[in-house]
């Protein structure tokens, strides 16, 4: 379940907070000012994290941008529609006034996680590489090798499957329906073309094709 740190020196608040998201089975960690925060940042990654602005220390504002790679939900009393604007262009990726209503608070960090992970699937890695499919590019050892969309897919579904083989038929089906250019005649060439790319980053062959079943990523 999702790791979400509080950082709320109103102790009842966190409290509450703490009794509430625990209850719905996630892991809470603490902090009662910007500068405990930094620090408890510095030694973990949570999942999501609820900032107060009214801090001792640093305060909200200035914590914010310091945050970086965790999706935060800025928790405040303050109203006015030009601060709230400001924090989400400086990346809170949410706001919600004090005093709120609980079931709309784990609405929106369930909405927030959910953007995560969906963001999170777009990038997979295995076996020394990382597959970006937005971009249609992976990455071997910190070169970016652009593939075309039926190389993407390819290699993105033998990366799911790391150290498994893939039976020809299967990749056809899975990939089927956004690479309709791939036939049971072209598949061959297409995996062809993407072990040349990869060979030629780091000399190493990441596809081993399976006799009498099809192909792995190792």
């Amino acid at each position: 379940m999702a790791h979400i740190l509080i950082i709320d020196d109103d102790i009842h608040i966190g409290n509450m907070l703490e009794e509430v998201l625990t209850a719905k089975g996630y892991t809470v960690g603490r902090a009662y000012s910007g500068t405990e925060a930094l620090l408890v940042l510095s030694g973990s990654k949570p999942d999501l994290v609820l900032l107060d602005l009214m801090l001792p220390g640093l305060t909200g504002e200035e914590l914010l941008p310091k945050i970086e790679g965790v999706p935060v939900i800025v928790v405040s009393a303050k109203t006015d529609i030009p601060g709230k604007v400001n924090l989400l262009m400086q990346g809170a990726c949410d706001y919600i006034t004090k005093p709120f209503d609980v079931s709309e608070m784990l609405a929106r960090i369930s909405v927030a996680l959910r953007k995560t992970k969906t963001a999170d699937s777009d990038s997979i890695s295995a076996c020394g590489l990382t597959l970006h499919s937005d971009t249609l590019t992976v990455n071997v050892q910190g070169e970016d090798i652009r593939l075309t969309r039926t190389e993407c897919a390819i290699l993105k579904l033998l990366m799911q499957n790391e150290g498994t083989p893939v039976g020809r038929s299967t990749i056809l089906d899975k990939i089927s329906f956004d690479t309709p250019d791939c036939t049971e005649r072209s598949l061959k060439q297409h995996i062809s073309n993407m072990r040349k790319k990869l060979m030629a980053a780091d000399g190493v062959d990441h596809i081993e094709a399976v006799y009498g079943i099809g192909f792995k990523i190792r």
